[in-house]
């Protein structure tokens, strides 16, 4: 990693200006927003806001969003730093991997939708020029923890064993 510039913020500063803490996924995160000011919608696990949204950030010290699944479908956007890899199991075994950045023209993405019902995983780069990348979320029906699965290493090598190297590695 190389040492930020004085106009150029570090992760601490992001994580305290943004209010951000740890998530249990690894990364740090904070909800600002959920449509609470209208009428909740129907799950499979009950009533649900219509959509949330929150900040998440990797950075050097917390590298790895580990392998969880939600229930509803989440937009990613990207907002500042390195390039974050994700990792997406498919329910059919299949591994798509897209990169989130802030160059098009290095293949990177800024936004990209992952299905719920999809195994996720994200890292950054062990070299970058930040140090952190940083990401908004949009996700629908609104986010409740009782829709969320972690990956435990164990369920992911049987539901996917073609893919043991990146389980071992994204995942507790």
């Amino acid at each position: 990693m190389t040492t930020p510039s004085e106009s150029q913020l570090t992760a601490e500063q992001l994580v305290k200006a943004l209010n951000l803490e740890g998530h249990v996924e690894g990364g740090f995160y904070r909800r600002t927003f959920s449509a609470d000011h209208r009428a909740t919608i129907p799950t499979d696990n009950g009533e649900r806001v219509t959509m949330s949204s929150i900040y998440y950030l990797l950075s050097a010290q917390s590298p790895i969003g580990h392998f969880h699944m939600n229930q509803s479908d989440i937009m990613h956007f990207f907002h500042k730093g390195d390039p974050i890899t994700y990792y997406m199991l498919n329910p059919d075994g299949s591994l798509q991997t897209t990169i989130l950045g802030p160059d098009p023209t290095k293949g990177h993405q800024m936004q990209m939708m992952v299905k719920g019902g999809t195994w996720k995983a994200s890292k950054i780069p062990s070299n970058g020029q930040y140090g952190y990348g940083l990401i908004g979320e949009a996700v629908s029906p609104g986010f409740d923890y009782s829709d969320m699965q972690l990956g435990s290493k164990e369920k992911l090598l049987t539901l996917f064993p073609q893919h043991t190297t990146l389980i071992n590695e994204l995942s507790r």
